[in-house]
């Protein structure tokens, strides 16, 4: 199946997670991150992008920026390799360090992206490794409060109040108000072993997988379809079981 386009921002502006291939850490100490972050700043130097959020965990990274000279996707490309390339070096590794491509989302609204401010200063809270944001040393809350190093902190504030002491004040009452937020949060699916999948492929009437093969194309079709409704479930797997090609499930 062909990848999703992403959303394209009418603002600019994006949010975007980055997370550790099969839940592993992309940082180890704190040196890794403030190679991070010193990297988001040579970029941005290059690329001209606007940094307004960013929260370093100990396995993803949210971003919240905006793209102006290049798109995120040569942003995050530039930012993720260049990190990567120097945290195989030190560890003596190679390989992907980041899953898949990177999450992203529009924030197409002055309302939406106050919401993903708070968001993302919430993470360590919300994670129980942090008592409120401003203890946590590696989010731009600070930069918010004191002197920024990277994060473009007037349009944000602006949102607040044209009077920087005021809006600073409303910022931080803002971020440490209890929230439900839930931004651009995807769900890992459990995923079930062969034996899982067979039991449910017996629950609807079938011995094996190649008795699904077997069947008239219509009949096929209606139980891959229930099937692929199972939480956990890939489309490798169903091709594997049953005998039906990768590419046929996928249309499906």
């Amino acid at each position: 199946m062909s990848r999703q386009a992403r959303v394209k921002s009418v603002t600019g502006i994006y949010h975007v997670i980055l997370r550790g291939i099969n839940k592993q850490n992309v940082f180890d100490d704190h040196e890794d991150k403030k190679r991070f972050i010193d990297t988001l700043l040579y970029y941005k130097r290059i690329s001209g992008y606007e940094v307004y959020s960013y929260c370093l965990m100990d396995n993803h990274i949210h971003l919240l920026i905006r793209e102006k000279n290049e798109f995120i996707a040569q942003i995050i490309k530039r930012i993720s390799s260049s990190y990567v390339y120097w945290y195989n070096q030190r560890y003596d590794r190679c390989g992907h360090l980041f899953q898949e491509r990177f999450k992203s989302e529009a924030v197409d609204s002055n309302e939406y992206f106050l919401t993903v401010l708070r968001y993302i200063h919430q993470n360590p809270v919300k994670a129980g490794i942090a008592k409120n944001s401003e203890d946590y040393l590696w989010s731009s809350y600070n930069e918010y409060t004191g002197n920024p190093r990277i994060v473009d902190t007037d349009f944000p504030l602006g949102l607040f109040s044209e009077d920087k002491v005021r809006a600073i004040d409303l910022f931080k009452g803002y971020i440490d108000e209890k929230s439900a937020d839930d931004c651009l949060e995807y769900k890992l699916r459990a995923v079930l072993t062969d034996a899982d999948v067979i039991g449910c492929l017996r629950e609807l009437g079938f011995a094996n997988g190649s008795d699904v093969q077997n069947l008239n194309k219509n009949q096929r079709d209606n139980v891959i379809r229930k099937i692929k409704e199972v939480p956990g479930i890939t489309v490798r797997q169903l091709a594997r079981i049953t005998g039906i090609a990768k590419s046929s499930i996928g249309r499906i």
